[in-house]
């Protein structure tokens, strides 16, 4: 019903009602720009109209003008300038509008003043959500639970999974998931919570099926409708992805990026499907991530309709991955100038802080990393685990063991494991810290002799003890450990380390345990006090290959017979002359094949120069008779017969 004016003799007019009415079919039609222009032209004739007014204010939200905008270089007042430039009461419409745009404490401070009224709990609820206090959030929608509100079970859901609280959706309340697609949906997100993947899987499909259904039968345009589901599809895409899932997964991530919808389904599947392909395909992640940023802004920064929608656990995953792309893109400006704006945005986080530490350790600045660690596992020691085990492995890649083993030494949670013992001692042992690492050991002995809890650690960690400390000159400890295992757990190995170690300070006592050891088989017919008489050994006589047990002897290898091949249409009964069996083989494989002889006396003289000459020499009194009397002859013709020749070659 259109709104009407306060009937008096000034404003009732037909101009009036003319407007009024124009201004309801904008309303309804969704056109609130031209809604927003004939609330200004009733107010033009009645500045105090108070329907006017709230017409304006309602246009103004509804197509979400809540601040100040320009339209062709003009400022045109948003919806709380012009709450604020009226003394009508519009409580509950600024305090919306400070919601919607982000200005969550000063919301709340404006309900307050309020009536407790159901609309004002609600919109209560949904500002302690944002905030982060989701247990303040779960109270009010309790409240709320019972007073009929459409969809409240949908927030109440939402509140508890966020709250931590999601085993208690199926558990304490009374729904059915399949009432709407919405509630179908948060369900399934409390499924996913419980780590329920293939149930959830399965709701999602059906919450999927009941939107299309629901919104096509209320005539909702098609992209209002991919809207409303691109949640369900993110989540399913999700889903699938967890399952190993991946081409489906994959395949989602990418139509819903092409859609373009611009809101926190677009946020999720970019930053999903960045994760999914980690570091390949660096510069398309970068470029995907892009779409994310506000236009406006040179540097990496969310816009704001993005950064009003997402959660602080969704958009810490967006810049932390952002990082970590550029870490991988090798762009260490961008990275270190991020990294430098996380800790405020992120002020109760530590992934600001690991961060930093990365790059710096791409920088070559390990030493600067582990304090940056240090410093901030002291400020947030509740959540100090995480921090430790970066700041541990950055200095043991550093070849600093103390800081490592110091590191390690600061997670109670994990302190007496034997993975985590074993590793400190080993960095200890590197430090050269000995005796630190055997305080080590026997403090997590001693944990899991008090604790009664699994015996078998003690099975674990006492033989390892027992050798570090036979290993440093400790035999005495040593054999008391070797001892308890033997009587405790009654351990073979033990027995052999308690003998081994005794012999070193108690020979008798050694004797004594020795006997309870089980003879080796196959030491009868060796006689010990021969054998260490002897220098070395040799072999037994009277012992023949055929008293050898069937083990120890080697098998010889069965040659398998192959048939022999033959060519196409050769029968080998009526074959006449067997052809050569070489036949396929290359010549020179063959057994008859011989290679051409190399002459010898050809072979290249090589040697220093000069060398030629005096192999000549050598060689002449081999020279035959008839090769020496011509060389004579020609010596005896003396000089004038060189010259001769001389001339005779040239002509």
């Amino acid at each position: 019903m259109a709104p009407k004016s306060k009937e008096n003799p000034k404003t009732s007019t037909p101009a009036i009602e003319h407007l009024f009415t124009s201004l309801h079919k904008h309303i309804k039609d969704t056109k609130y720009e031209e809604a927003v222009k004939v609330a200004d032209q009733v107010l033009s004739i009645v500045p105090t109209d108070e329907d006017a007014i709230r017409c304006k204010v309602v246009a103004l939200i509804k197509d979400d003008k809540f601040d100040d905008y320009l339209i062709k270089d003009v400022k045109i007042n948003g919806a709380l300038s012009v709450i604020n430039s009226f003394p009508i009461d519009l409580g509950f419409h600024k305090a919306y509008c400070l919601y919607r745009e982000n200005k969550l404490d000063e919301a709340l401070v404006c309900l307050k003043g309020l009536e407790r009224e159901s609309k004002t709990l609600l919109l209560e609820a949904q500002i302690l959500n944002c905030l982060g206090k989701v247990d303040a959030c779960v109270d009010v929608y309790q409240k709320l639970n019972k007073s009929g509100i459409k969809l409240i079970e949908v927030n109440l859901v939402a509140a508890l999974i966020r709250a931590g609280k999601a085993s208690q959706v199926l558990e304490s309340l009374k729904i059915r998931p399949t009432t709407t697609y919405q509630l179908a949906y948060n369900t399934a997100c409390s499924l996913i919570e419980n780590s329920n993947y293939v149930d959830a899987e399965q709701l999602l499909l059906t919450a999927m099926r009941i939107g299309q259904e629901t919104l096509t039968e209320g005539d909702y345009s098609d992209d209002y409708i991919e809207t409303q589901l691109a949640p369900i599809s993110v989540q399913l895409a999700y889903v699938q992805q967890v399952l190993g899932q991946t081409q489906e997964s994959k395949s989602s991530y990418v139509d819903i990026i092409k859609r373009n919808l611009a809101d926190e389904s677009l946020a999720v599947a970019v930053n999903n499907l960045v994760a999914l392909k980690g570091s390949k395909d660096i510069s398309d992640g970068l470029r995907k991530f892009d779409l994310l940023k506000d236009k406006d802004s040179q540097n990496f920064q969310l816009s704001q309709e993005l950064d009003a929608k997402l959660s602080h656990k969704h958009k810490e995953a967006i810049y932390a991955n952002r990082v970590l792309l550029l870490l991988h893109a090798n762009k260490m400006d961008q990275a270190r100038e991020l990294c430098a704006t996380l800790p405020g945005m992120f002020p109760e986080s530590v992934i600001p802080t690991l961060l930093q530490a990365a790059v710096l350790v791409r920088e070559n600045k390990a030493a600067k990393a582990e304090e940056l660690l240090g410093q901030c596992a002291e400020n947030f020691p509740e959540k100090s685990k995480l921090v430790l085990l970066a700041r541990a492995q950055i200095a043991a890649s550093a070849s600093h063991p103390h800081v490592a083993a110091e590191s390690l030494s600061k997670i109670p949670d994990i302190q007496h494991l034997p993975a985590t013992v074993a590793t400190i001692v080993a960095l200890r042992e590197r430090a050269g810290d000995n005796d630190g690492a055997t305080a080590v050991l026997d403090s997590a002995i001693r944990w899991w002799s008090d604790s009664m809890t699994d015996s078998n650690m003690l099975r674990i960690l006492m033989p390892v003890a027992a050798a570090f400390k036979l290993r440093h000159g400790q035999e005495e400890e040593a054999s008391r450990l070797y001892e308890e295992i033997v009587k405790n757990h009654n351990s073979t190995d033990a027995l052999v380390g308690l003998v081994t170690t005794l012999a070193r300070v108690n020979v008798e006592k050694a004797e004594a345990y020795e006997k309870q050891l089980k003879p080796l088989p196959g030491l009868k017919a060796v006689d010990v006090d021969n054998l260490e008489k002897t220098s070395g050994a040799k072999p037994i006589e009277g012992i023949s290959a055929a008293s050898l047990s069937q083990e120890e002897v080697k098998k010889e290898k069965v040659k398998r017979k192959r048939k022999p091949k033959y060519p196409k249409g050769f029968d080998p009964e009526n074959s006449g002359p067997t052809p050569d069996p070489e036949r396929w083989l290359p010549r020179r494989e063959r057994s008859s094949y011989r290679p051409k002889r190399k002459d010898k006396r050809a072979a290249q003289i090589r040697g220093s120069q000069g060398a030629l000459t005096k192999v000549k020499q050598e060689e002449a009194p081999s020279t035959s008779k008839s090769k020496q009397a011509a060389i004579s002859k020609a010596n005896a013709a003396g000089p004038s017969s060189s010259k001769a020749s001389k001339k005779k070659s040239r002509r």
